[in-house]
């Protein structure tokens, strides 16, 4: 089964998705060819070779108007500072929460309608225009752009998507990504999805990200995609309405029932857009695979961390019959047989794929049992729980194993005696069938024969 998979052990943004999924191309050159020309007025993305802690991956450089977003942060990073905007119209910017990673555009600049505008340095492109202070046009950089607010809704984001150059699978990609960081905003804010705005100067170079990764995912074609928890830093990030914590609201809201953590990095290391992104695409979130690697990529981010900023991800086979599976064991010397019967069919009931008892000796020569639980990773917590509950143990340990399983599906034969189901299992160059006991019994029980007669009776139909 061809699958991706994405290493998201520092983190991730849409640039740095996109980066990683572009190494795995095998016509790089015409796919910056094709991303460059779909429509998206203004907007130029350039790849370029990046080196992070002695590896080498790529950087995806977005210009809009010229005007590169590796510049952008510079300038930020060399001005610091706040300031306020004040406009004729009311509208308070819920500033998505700054971005300390790469690309701050990842952030889209939300706004909702209600108050006036309040800007913060950390916000993104806030820098890329001049700013009127108190009446007095303020330069903020050597980019000479005008600051008009435009704000997009999701209509807006709509509209233009369903313009650019894209097939209808892509754009409906696209704009699922998008909806969902809607959402996300809406929900951290308080504010209805109808009143979330993304701003202009923010929206192209995001709606870059996200279309790159979208038309990447389907020239790649894979099957399954696959991601490891995703690490989210730690600390505070800054924005117009104060300090946050790490993951900030919208990427904390989009990652709910994805596995994440934090980790002694200090900063922001997974960003709405990437977050998004993921959650839409991926299909599980958990170690890697047993799988046959055919290329790698490495998407880097612009900031310097200790440990190399970058997503990996992975291209190859994975097994359809193989997967990693928990074993989970205990040793037990005082329960009955009846009560171990008992906890085995609660543990079935559950959703352990197999259960089984060992005789063992134990200390001071007492004999015992080792009792053997197996079960899927998600099922791992409550079955640990279950072990605890219907056994004496004191102790659960727990071990990691590849699984590998031989196709089964049922089917119906008609005979004379009725239907009977066969097992067919196949797999590995091996192909087996087996007929169900429960309908060799029960004619076995009608004819008054033997099961083995039965066998031999249904052979020669």
């Amino acid at each position: 089964m061809k699958t991706i998979y994405f290493d998201c052990s520092m983190g991730a943004a849409g640039d740095m998705l996109s980066a990683s999924l572009y190494e795995l191309l095998d016509d790089k050159e015409n796919f910056i060819k094709k991303i460059n020309s779909i429509g998206l007025e203004g907007v130029e993305i350039k790849p370029e070779p990046m080196s992070k802690c002695g590896i080498v991956g790529t950087h995806m450089n977005v210009t809009v108007d010229g005007v590169s977003e590796d510049s952008i942060m510079h300038e930020h990073e060399d001005h610091e500072h706040s300031h306020e905007h004040s406009h004729g119209h009311e509208h308070e910017h819920i500033a998505s929460e700054a971005c300390e990673h790469d690309h701050i555009h990842s952030h889209e600049h939300i706004t909702t309608d209600g108050h006036d505008h309040t800007h913060s340095h950390e916000t993104e492109n806030d820098h890329i225009h001049e700013s009127e202070t108190n009446g007095h046009l303020h330069d903020e950089g050597h980019h000479e752009h005008s600051h008009e607010h435009h704000h997009s809704g999701m209509h807006d984001i709509e509209r233009i998507v369903n313009g650019l150059d894209i097939s209808d699978k892509v754009k409906t990609d696209v704009i699922s990504v998008y909806k969902l960081i809607a959402e996300a905003e809406s929900a951290a804010h308080g504010r209805p999805v109808d009143e979330i705005h993304f701003h202009e100067v923010g929206t192209k170079d995001a709606i870059a990200d996200v279309t790159t990764v979208c038309m990447l995912m389907d020239e790649l074609k894979a099957e399954k995609v696959i991601a490891s928890p995703v690490h989210v830093g730690s600390g505070h990030v800054h924005c117009a309405h104060g300090i946050l914590p790490v993951p900030a609201p919208a990427t904390a809201y989009i990652l709910k029932g994805v596995p994440i953590y934090s980790g002694h990095i200090r900063g922001e290391l997974c960003t709405p857009t990437g977050a998004a992104l993921l959650k839409y695409f991926v299909d599980e979130f958990k170690e890697m695979p047993i799988m046959t690697v055919d290329k790698i990529g490495y998407g880097m981010g612009r900031k310097d961390f200790e440990q190399a900023n970058c997503v990996r991800a992975l291209i190859g086979e994975t097994k359809k019959n193989a997967e990693q599976i928990v074993e989970l064991t205990c040793n037990i010397d005082d329960m009955t047989p009846e009560r171990i019967a008992f906890a085995t069919e609660r543990f079935f009931e559950e959703g352990a794929v197999e259960v089984f008892t060992t005789s063992i000796g134990m200390k001071k020569s007492r004999p015992g049992i080792l009792l053997s639980v197996m079960c899927k990773e998600d099922r791992k917590e409550d079955m640990i729980k279950h072990i605890f509950k219907y056994t004496t143990t004191l102790g659960v340990r727990e071990n990691i194993s590849c699984r590998y399983t031989l196709e089964r599906n049922i089917i119906v034969k008609e005979t004379e005696f009725g239907n009977v189901r066969i097992k067919r299992s196949e797999g590995f160059g091996v192909l087996r069938e087996k007929y169900e006991y429960e309908d060799l019994a029960r004619i076995a029980k009608e004819k008054g024969i033997s099961i083995d007669e039965v066998i031999v009776l249904l052979k020669c139909e």
